[in-house]
């Protein structure tokens, strides 16, 4: 598309936009009184309205029938996820069979890590690329250690080239190759945390199963932001936080996928609960476990309806709105959000020395990185002062992720007009001191 840079311009988008209504099923913050632009999305999701209605449903439940509630009542807890299973699974290409709803991310990385990575005198080796989320290492290192192993031996990390901020795709493909006959693990981000680039999962998964290897994501940043064909692409596993893209609030429910191959393996080794008991014997308080199908049987403890009920409701709107009509929005948004931002760098590159370190095209979700490389900490903090709110990723990069659920082209015009009022005010601050010098 050839964009504009005119308020007339971002209107007839927003008129044009098929989600459009979807912006006001959403509670969307406000600043001394002000509507703000949020941009944050990629960090956690605005709240879905119905949330507080469908929070009272199940304490209304609780208060009603007590314990009986898991099984007496319209949606009874006891299969409370069942729902949640086929709508997430529309969001990542998977059956239900295949996922399960369970914990937090960082906790499903240990789980899923017992049963997925298992080294041997020959085959021990990881590869994961250097600068993933921190979370991701710690877990790696610990689970090193547990198994009497030293993340410096067993970690692989994918680098870009010198003098380029970004993974090439064929490199990864070249690394995989190289260490096929050590590698027992590919870990890596769906899409990277800090610069925001794609991976081209089906790819990397085949050349890993090509070099004899499992292959596993953390999709955090990719769930409910770009197409995902888990299944499809032979995945092993993944798994993802639910409080971003996918807005079921603050440190909400996790997920995870295990392909379907692997769902009813008793040969793989894992960390077992009740919950992951299979359903027909679970309340007979067996001595022995017997693993629930699928992805479930790696459950641990009770469902936590309370957090599942947030989740409930906003995958009830990206099952109306579509993976595909968000991904042709989103592809948009960010679009836009790129041309206006580079528009306005280019007459301050001196000053400030804007890049865009996001790539374009396949390699972008919803989330541009900006790297600023000079005042960037006192610009993101002007920004944030002015009403647009993303965030800061030390050393030098200001995220910003438009929502197409909830963010509007409009909002994208004014983001840009605030830039370029906070770039030309500390111009004419740096101006000031100069000549007070």
């Amino acid at each position: 598309m050839r964009y504009e840079n005119t308020l007339a311009f971002a209107r007839a988008l927003d008129e044009a936009d098929p989600l459009r209504k979807y912006r006001n099923q959403f509670r969307l913050p406000k600043q001394d009184g002000k509507d703000i632009i949020y941009l944050c999305g990629n960090s956690l999701g605005m709240q879905p309205k119905t949330v507080k209605s469908q929070m009272e449903i199940e304490l209304d439940k609780w208060a009603d029938y007590g314990v009986e509630a898991h099984f007496k009542t319209e949606n009874p807890w006891i299969q409370y996820q069942i729902q949640l299973k086929e709508d997430m699974g529309l969001l990542v290409g998977a059956s239900a069979f295949e996922i399960a709803i369970m914990n937090s991310l960082s906790v499903n990385i240990h789980l899923l890590m017992v049963s997925f990575y298992q080294p041997t005198k020959q085959r021990f080796k990881i590869i994961c690329e250097k600068g993933s989320f921190p979370s991701d290492l710690y877990v790696l290192a610990s689970q090193a250690r547990f198994r009497g192993l030293k993340l410096t031996d067993i970690l692989i990390e994918l680098e870009p080239r010198s003098g380029e901020q970004t993974l090439r795709n064929d490199d990864i493909i070249e690394t995989i190759s190289l260490h096929s006959q050590e590698l027992a693990l590919i870990w890596m981000g769906g899409v990277n945390y800090y610069t925001g680039q794609v991976f081209d999962m089906d790819k990397i998964t085949a050349a890993g199963h090509k070099a004899g290897a499992v292959v596993g994501y953390d999709l955090a940043h990719a769930a409910g932001n770009v197409l995902l064909k888990l299944h499809e692409w032979n995945v092993d596993f993944a798994c993802w936080c639910t409080y971003k893209y996918l807005n079921s609030g603050p440190g909400g429910i996790g997920a995870v996928f295990i392909h379907e191959r692997h769902g009813n393996r008793q040969d793989l080794q894992r960390f077992t609960g009740w919950w992951g008991n299979n359903i027909s014997s679970r309340f007979l308080m067996q001595k022995e476990f017997e693993p629930a199908a699928g992805a479930d049987g790696w459950a641990l403890s009770t469902a936590p309806v309370l957090l599942m009920a947030p989740l409930k409701t906003s995958l009830e709107i990206f099952r109306e709105a579509g993976m595909h009509s968000l991904i042709e929005k989103r592809i948009l948004l960010t679009g836009f959000l790129h041309f206006i931002v580079m528009e306005i760098a280019e007459k301050f590159i001196q000053h400030f020395n804007i890049k865009i370190l996001t790539p374009a095209g396949n390699e972008r979700g919803a989330q541009l990185s900006i790297i600023v490389k000079q005042q960037g900490k006192e610009i993101y903090a002007a920004l944030q002062n002015e009403g647009v709110v993303g965030d800061w990723r030390e050393p030098e990069v200001i995220r910003l992720a438009p929502a197409p659920l909830y963010n509007s082209f409009e909002e994208i015009f004014h983001v840009g007009e605030i830039l370029l009022k906070v770039l030309n005010s500390k111009i004419n601050m740096d101006m000031r001191k100069t000549i007070s010098i």
